[in-house]
């Protein structure tokens, strides 16, 4: 049996770095008065690059909560001001942060927003629940609506998605009283394209047998481009460091499951508050969670893997072509497609697929993904297991692995049929 190996250190180091210094500077910022704005995951920053502002996501500040062991006790604050237990963790986590004045959120919670920003494409509960602070601060509340994806994106679509940016432009220049300058958006837009051809090469690495990482690190590391890092020469300079360190790593035959045997893929929202502990015990099994539809996605269009380069001639219109990005607002067989991409490039054994309490858009389909996928892989080993993503509470340990122990008996026993 294996142990997981620590690896990555400098990128690690960068990392903190990074994301430490993205919070302090967005709370010196916001104390100086500069225009903050509070946005969801999905909402392309490098649109607003085109202003100077400060951008904070409630969404990566729950995860980083979440991680550090504090989501559940944020969460029960939320819930003792009535909020239901049901409702996503990451809005639980966050709210509480908010209600209990920043206390036990690790950097002390958000600055004060000034504008908020949503959508509809990844997340169904997001403006409901910026729709609380749009009522708690009395802040406009900008939603960006985008159509549901069954297939390739419709014109009419993405002509829609442009003109809600471009009334969104207008709404932060009357705000802020700042002018809107579109060289800095194509600017981010060409950092973006840099930075994800270095974060696909990284994700790229698990095709190697045994595979240079493991979706926990890809968890990890995703944090620089879900801040108003995305679209700097900073986190392009993370995601080279990240793909060269792979690299290096490999070459030296150090790997975070150097014996694997069993080569999965992951489907939902990481669980942030499960990352060492999940992937130390499957290392043990030698098995290694090496990729996941979560990280997979990032700078991709609906159904595929690889990048979709966007055009800093035609900014717009390539952030609104890729607002189709995210897994979450794919039909069934997008979904379907880009998961058979992943089983074919990177041999996988077994797919893990999570009923994630706190995240039914991800979650709704899975059942009839995970038989679909059966159907077309029969020598593909498939379980579902339930977590919440966030809320320790909601997941218990040793069903899980009950059910992962499962799994790897399966991929044998299909092994053992290959050999008959």
């Amino acid at each position: 049996m294996s142990k997981s190996v620590r690896r990555l250190q400098n990128s690690a180091r960068n990392l903190s770095k990074m994301m430490g210094m993205y919070y302090t500077y967005n709370k010196i910022q916001a104390k100086k008065g500069k225009f903050t704005v509070w946005i969801a995951i999905v909402v392309p920053i490098e649109l607003l690059k085109g202003f100077d502002l400060v951008i904070a996501v409630p969404e990566n500040h729950s995860a980083m909560c979440a991680a550090k062991k504090l989501g559940s006790t944020l969460a029960e604050e939320a819930e003792s001001r009535g909020f239901s237990m049901d409702l996503c963790s990451y809005a639980r986590i966050d709210l509480g942060s908010y209600f209990g004045k920043g206390k036990n959120s690790p950097i002390g919670g958000l600055p004060k927003p000034d504008l908020l920003i949503s959508n509809n494409n990844n997340c169904s509960l997001i403006s409901k629940w910026f729709d609380v602070y749009h009522r708690k601060y009395d802040i406009p509340h900008y939603i960006i609506d985008v159509p549901f994806c069954y297939d390739t994106q419709e014109k009419i679509d993405l002509q829609y998605i442009v003109k809600q940016f471009q009334d969104l432009i207008d709404l932060i220049k009357k705000l802020s009283g700042q002018e809107f300058n579109l060289e800095k958006v194509e600017e981010a837009i060409k950092y973006s394209n840099e930075a994800i051809e270095y974060w696909k090469d990284f994700l790229n690495s698990a095709a190697h047998h045994p595979s240079g990482i493991s979706a926990f690190d890809s968890f990890v590391h995703m944090a620089p481009y879900l801040s108003s890092h995305r679209g700097s020469p900073l986190m392009v300079k993370h995601f080279k460091t990240l793909a060269e360190e792979t690299k290096e790593l490999m070459k030296e035959g150090r790997y975070p499951v150097p014996n694997e045997k069993y080569r999965l893929l992951w489907d939902n929202i990481a669980p942030w508050h499960q990352l060492r502990a999940m992937s130390s015990r499957l290392a043990e099994y030698d098995a290694n969670i090496i990729y996941a539809t979560y990280t997979s996605c990032m700078g991709t269009i609906e159904g595929e893997i690889d990048q979709y380069p966007l055009d800093p001639g035609k900014p717009l219109e390539s952030l609104a072509r890729i607002q189709n990005s995210s897994v979450c607002p794919y039909g069934l067989e997008l979904r379907f497609n880009a998961m058979k991409k992943m089983i074919e490039k990177f041999d996988i054994d077994g797919i893990i697929f999570t009923n994630n309490f706190s995240c039914k858009p991800y979650s709704v389909m899975q059942y009839d993904l995970m038989r679909k996928i059966k159907n077309s892989f029969p020598r593909v080993a498939c379980i579902m297991i339930d977590v919440d993503h966030a809320d320790v509470r909601k997941y218990n340990e040793e069903k899980v692995f009950l059910k992962l122990e499962a799994l790897l008996e399966r991929i044998d026993s299909l092994r053992s049929l290959d050999k008959t």
